[in-house]
């Protein structure tokens, strides 16, 4: 008799998640009212003209200068209307169209006695928390009691961020490898355990994650010290107002943790899969099978790694060159420190994967009972 699967996801459980994402769309459509910064929607584009226009570079690009009659949607203008005029280009490098039936937020203000009105920004919110709510969805959906472990993890650590970032204010910069180092620790410590459990692998994550962390850390500083830190320009670090040296270092402490805990739960988790299927497997064979899961991941990691800061830093590397910079001028001052912790981020992962082959074949394998029965 063949056994019936039950569904992975119940009618009505689909039924709950699409009523709620409404829900959030239509709540964040109309909570102008929570808002004390006046919020607008466009009646009217009353109108719109386009020139091409050229820098001392010969780059060219599309204007658009539109003409926009707002309605005032909360506060003591509220119904007011306001017609406001938007510059765009096509590059839409610093600006954006606005369009019929879009909010957007506003600055009013008198002039003379007589209110003018701005556009300050569009309003996002029902995007931002659609997203939201379409990334915590699919999370539960699929993956259940863990999902929930996940969304935990993410839900302290974004407050231990901001409490490190509010501490760190308080200080005016002065103590801030000790203040995000301690927040590596923490950021390690409740990530593994909340997602892994109380284990014996989440011991061996926490100490291969924490290790390989920061001794790539420290041999990263100890290189850049050797070297006097040439070819790095710390004034390349965009809205620095506290010293560079000490900021960046702790930049590479938390962007190398998070590339090294990747690769340690990966390993960790198939490392306790195989124990769990061959529960008799010796030390060497732990630390072979442990090594072959390491490199298999390894390449890959590293490669998503540079592929990475490939995708933020384009963006200005293009824009740099587009105005007449060098190429050796737009390395220097683009993409020198991504290729830094880059570097160094790869250096954590090969000592973490190291040390977890070693913690592993320890603490999972067995003992060989190398005497002989006659």
């Amino acid at each position: 008799m063949l056994k019936v699967k039950k569904p992975l996801v119940k009618l009505w459980q689909l039924l709950l998640v699409f009523i709620s994402g409404i829900v959030c769309v239509v709540a964040t459509h109309y909570d102008a009212f929570l808002y004390h910064q006046p919020v607008g929607e466009v009646v009217q584009v009353l109108h719109s003209k386009t020139t091409t226009v050229q820098d001392e570079y010969q780059n060219t690009d599309q204007q658009t200068k539109q003409q926009l009659r707002l309605r005032v949607l909360n506060g003591s203008y509220r119904g007011h209307y306001f017609t406001v005029s938007n510059t765009y280009t096509r590059s839409g490098a610093l600006d954006v169209p606005y369009h019929r039936h879009q909010q957007v937020m506003m600055s009013i203000e008198r002039v003379k006695g007589k209110p003018t009105a701005a556009i300050s920004n569009p309003k996002r919110d029902t995007s931002v928390v659609f997203t939201l709510w379409l990334a915590i969805t699919l999370t539960l959906l699929f993956m259940r009691f863990s999902g929930v472990m996940a969304l935990l993890s993410i839900g302290i650590n974004a407050l231990l961020f901001y409490a490190a970032i509010c501490w760190d204010l308080h200080w005016n910069g002065a103590n801030v490898l000790m203040i995000f180092g301690s927040l590596a620790v923490l950021f390690a410590i409740m990530t593994l355990t909340l997602v892994l459990g109380f284990h014996k692998a989440t011991i061996i994550a926490l100490t291969a994650t924490l290790g390989g962390t920061f001794l790539a850390l420290l041999i990263g500083t100890g290189i850049m010290n050797i070297t006097h830190e040439k070819n790095i320009y710390f004034e390349a670090m965009a809205y620095v107002t506290q010293l560079p040296r000490p900021l960046f270092r702790a930049e590479i402490l938390l962007g190398s943790l998070g590339a090294v805990m990747d690769i340690i739960m990966d390993m960790v988790a198939t490392l306790t899969q195989v124990c769990h299927e061959q529960p008799n497997l010796s030390h060497r064979q732990i630390f072979i099978t442990a090594r072959h899961i390491g490199q298999s991941i390894m390449g890959p990691l590293i490669n998503v790694l540079f592929m990475i800061f490939i995708g933020s830093t384009l963006p200005m590397a293009i824009l740099y060159l587009q105005n007449g910079n060098s190429i050796a001028y737009t390395f220097h001052f683009v993409m020198s420190l991504g290729i830094v912790q880059s570097l160094i981020s790869g250096i954590g992962i090969t000592l973490a994967v190291l040390l977890t082959e070693i913690l592993a074949s320890w603490l999972m394998g067995k003992k060989v009972n190398t005497d002989v029965n006659h």
